[in-house]
């Protein structure tokens, strides 16, 4: 019972991680707290139903990601880059809204019933987890939060491209000076930040219910784990998004009437440990 607990949690964890990663990367250039971030995990789950309804699942691991990053791009040109700068209350107001308009679209396109995604054929089978048979395509999405971890950290770490994201999230007023475009450099971040919570939404629709509410569902612990990482780095997420998967399979086992609480309960010992959380840094 522990281990498959356990292993439930990494699964969460690792999904965490690439939902994660996008709200930490768009933070870090755009310095918005977007509240909208789990309706964009919510419709990449929806648009990789209909996807994989007219074709199938891998099409629409590629497809519905990819469409996400043309909507995070316009987001950014006509949203983000008018709410940088601005006041904290504004930005809650006006990605708040935002969440209910993408709900309301869902509502609308898909209807309110729950819908299911059949797991992939080539993944439908279990694998033995120190004498436990575990799902593979859970197993598969534990790859895909550790490959999707690694990318992001060797990108940012070793390309050009990359230097200049953490440069403008540092100083984005001397970075362009430099020469470097930082709103196209920002609208390109959101893209990918809003493309990951789209890859978040496809590769959960599986093995989680897809509804409407499924973004309320996912945004608590997303922002939980933003915080306690330090907010706007990514090596931070990765640590708290598994550890807070770790931390409810746990309360899942033991502490079950409680679970619900962990998260906060986590985030304020983690805050009055190291204020900063853990990969920030103080001010």
């Amino acid at each position: 019972m522990l281990t498959i607990n356990l292993f439930n949690g990494l699964v969460y964890g690792a999904l965490l991680i690439v939902m994660c990663s996008g709200l930490a990367l768009i933070y870090g250039l755009r310095r918005v707290v977007n509240f909208a971030h789990g309706s964009l995990y919510m419709l990449g789950a929806y648009l990789g139903y209909s996807i994989s309804l007219h074709s199938n699942f891998w099409v629409a691991l590629i497809a519905a990601p990819a469409i996400m990053a043309l909507f995070g791009v316009l987001l950014d040109r006509y949203g983000f880059r008018l709410l940088q700068d601005r006041d904290p209350l504004t930005v809650v107001l006006v990605t708040f809204g935002l969440l209910l308009v993408i709900e309301d679209l869902v509502q609308t396109t898909w209807g309110k019933s729950n819908l299911s995604v059949p797991v992939p054929e080539a993944l439908a089978f279990s694998v033995d987890l120190f004498g436990t048979p575990v799902p593979a395509y859970r197993l598969s999405v534990i790859v895909i939060g550790l490959l999707v971890a690694l990318g992001l950290s060797l990108w940012l770490r070793f390309s050009k491209v990359g230097l200049f994201v953490r440069a403008a999230s540092t100083d984005p007023v001397t970075t362009s000076m430099q020469g470097v475009n930082t709103d196209f450099l920002s609208a390109g971040v959101v893209g990918l930040g809003t493309a990951l919570a789209g890859l978040a939404g496809v590769v959960a629709a599986p093995f989680l219910s897809l509804s409407p509410a499924m973004s309320s569902d996912v945004i608590i612990d997303s922002f939980v784990v933003v915080v306690i990482g330090g907010l706007g780095s990514l090596a931070g997420a990765f640590i708290a998004a598994l550890v807070l998967g770790m931390v409810q399979a746990i309360g899942a086992v033991y502490l079950p009437d409680a679970a619900v609480l962990l998260p906060f309960v986590f985030m304020i010992g983690i805050l009055i440990w190291k204020p900063s959380g853990f990969a920030g840094s103080r001010t």
